[in-house]
């Protein structure tokens, strides 16, 4: 999966680990790094020896690359070639698979994500034959995201979701959720200000926090939260995918 920062790619995989009820392994490559020679090629056949035995598994790679950027590239260090190389054997090995007992395959399924499909090593990019766009939200999934993040607070019946939304074209999910934490905040903002630090904390707690969030609250927040992909960043994810993504 690739596409902007923010738009929920890690989430994604966990959704699809929990809806398959299979083991999750979740890695980066900081969980596979080792200062000892040899060592991280032991971790990453110790994982796929551990998603085989605990099948069906998902082993979720995030920032996949960070870990297998293009071999050869200039400064590329011995060890994380062999690195590299190690992970691309084992992931030729999960379409081998052991089988069980019974005869049934062990099913391991290897999901990665990344903000940088570009530097994918290409050996690394034929063996993920799904590659998988993730864009930034459509107004229809920004409203359901905003009402997710006002799930737990009070709103005023000023509130306009859709507003909200239309005016939050180009927003990542991240970017909506610190509009909506932004304009949460703004009640007890407006509650504390001009006070001293011991007025402060002899505030009843339900009076910093009994106001509902209204639609000032968001026109503030929607002047401070500024949207975080740049239009050449969406554009180069597209690009790429018209050029190596598949459906």
């Amino acid at each position: 999966m690739f596409g902007p920062p923010g738009t929920g790619k890690t989430l994604l995989a966990k959704a699809v680990a929990t809806e398959c009820g299979t083991t999750f392994f979740n890695v980066s490559s900081a969980t596979l790094a080792s200062k000892w020679r040899g060592e991280s090629e032991r971790m990453v056949r110790c994982l796929f020896d551990l998603a085989r035995a605990y099948a069906p598994s998902t082993i979720f790679i995030d920032e996949i690359d960070s870990l297998c950027n293009a071999r050869g590239a200039s400064g590329e260090h011995e060890s994380s070639r062999r690195v590299k190389s190690e992970l691309l054997v084992q992931v030729d090995g999960v379409n081998n698979s052991s089988t069980n007992e019974d005869g049934t395959r062990k099913i391991v399924m290897v999901l990665a994500a990344t903000n940088f499909p570009w530097d994918i090593d290409e050996a690394l990019r034929r063996r993920l034959e799904k590659r998988i766009y993730i864009p930034l939200p459509n107004f229809e999934s920004r409203k359901e995201l905003i009402r997710i993040n006002l799930k737990t607070v009070e709103v005023a019946a000023d509130v306009n979701i859709d507003d909200v939304a239309r005016r939050t074209e180009g927003y990542s999910g991240d970017d909506l959720t610190n509009v909506c934490r932004d304009a949460s905040l703004n009640g007890m903002r407006r509650k504390i200000a001009g006070k001293t630090r011991d007025e402060i904390k002899n505030m009843p707690k339900d009076e910093i926090s009994k106001d509902p969030v209204a639609m000032c609250d968001f026109e503030e927040a929607l002047k401070k939260v500024q949207r975080s992909v740049s239009q050449a960043d969406i554009e180069r994810h597209e690009k790429w995918f018209n050029e190596f993504g598949s459906a």
